[in-house]
């Protein structure tokens, strides 16, 4: 009797695809679409969210520019925003965890706006209330132009929001460029926002989510259709 080698009896085993990413975070500049994409990707994946810091109470002075708001204002941010992280990541529950924000996110800013005294002060907490929060698996990196995200802000921020200059908008976005630039802490997926609308054209969403069907590996870029019209 011939040999049968074990391939031939059995029929063939499917490959098992990558596992699917447990800790997602969705982040980019101010009025780019992380909110509005982060309900609808945590609404298609039954997702756990993470919810973002909007009730800062030095925010407004930090607008208005009164001296020392700039360090009050971001250290309730980096406490606020490891606490949130910490207490959803040690919830054992089933489904992928979302998050509106990356908890480097804090620090960018802190850059932008503390001066070097402050800075240093703020290194010291950061590096002691973050050290054990892991990475996620996947990013998702909002882009646009500084010009279309004023004019987003002008649409639909908040009456602090729209103290807010060109010239600090621009130095935010180059900020999130810089520090993405070098970002390989999680898979990444970069996406320009500038001339798409996940809100007011659906095939422009629809070809997002088919896009996150896939895996992501590395650093990859993602340009819906709609871009190049």
């Amino acid at each position: 009797m011939a040999h049968e080698s074990s391939s031939a009896k059995r029929a063939p085993i499917p490959q098992r695809g990558p596992q699917a990413p447990r800790f997602i975070v969705i982040e980019g500049p101010l009025r780019v679409g992380k909110t509005t994409l982060a309900r609808i990707l945590a609404e298609r994946l039954h997702a756990r969210r993470i919810y973002d810091c909007e009730d800062n109470p030095f925010l407004a002075d930090f607008y208005k520019e009164k001296p020392g708001s700039a360090l009050r204002a971001q250290m309730y941010f980096l406490i606020e925003r490891q606490k949130r992280v910490r207490e959803a990541l040690a919830v054992e529950a089933p489904g992928p965890v979302l998050s509106d924000f990356l908890m480097e996110k804090d620090r960018i800013f802190a850059n932008l706006n503390l001066n070097d005294e402050e800075l240093k002060l703020y290194e010291r907490y950061y590096e002691a209330m973050t050290a054990d929060i892991h990475a996620p698996d996947l990013v998702i990196y909002l882009q646009a132009k500084p010009e279309v995200l004023r004019a987003r802000i002008e649409k639909k921020a908040s009456r602090e929001e729209t103290q807010i200059s060109l010239e600090y908008i621009e130095e935010v976005a180059r900020a999130y460029e810089h520090f993405f630039f070098r970002y390989a802490a999680s898979d990444l997926l970069v996406i320009n926002t500038s001339e798409i609308d996940f809100v007011e054209r659906s095939e422009d969403l629809q070809q997002l989510l088919r896009r996150l069907q896939d895996p992501v590996k590395g650093t990859q870029y993602f340009l819906p259709l709609g871009a190049s019209e």
